[in-house]
């Protein structure tokens, strides 16, 4: 579904975009907690066998990987928002119109 370049999208069209921008940046930010949550079990079982520690690096790094997350979740989202934000501000001249933002 293409919006010709002499016509903005209507309200209803920006709503859509905004919304399915919304669920990507949240789908992402739910990756990346299960990549480090995950991570983190796994390195802490690994250093627990080598170490013959069980359970004690396996709840430290999982301890730590909860305000890690939460960091890199915040800066995901404000880099998106800041990205949204950007683009919905910025004029669009006659030669950007048609333009794909990801061809930038």
């Amino acid at each position: 579904m293409s919006i010709p370049p002499n016509q903005s999208p209507a309200p209803n069209q920006k709503q859509r975009i905004l919304n399915l921008t919304l669920a990507g940046v949240a789908s992402s930010v739910g990756c990346l907690t299960l990549i480090i949550i995950i991570g983190a079990v796994l390195i802490g079982l690994w250093l627990d066998a080598r170490f013959n520690s069980r359970p004690t690096y396996t709840l430290i790094l999982v301890f730590a990987s909860i305000p890690i997350s939460l960091a890199l979740m915040f800066v995901l989202v404000r880099a998106a928002v800041g990205r949204m934000k950007t683009q919905a501000n910025a004029p669009k001249s006659d030669s950007q119109e048609g333009t794909d933002i990801g061809a930038r």
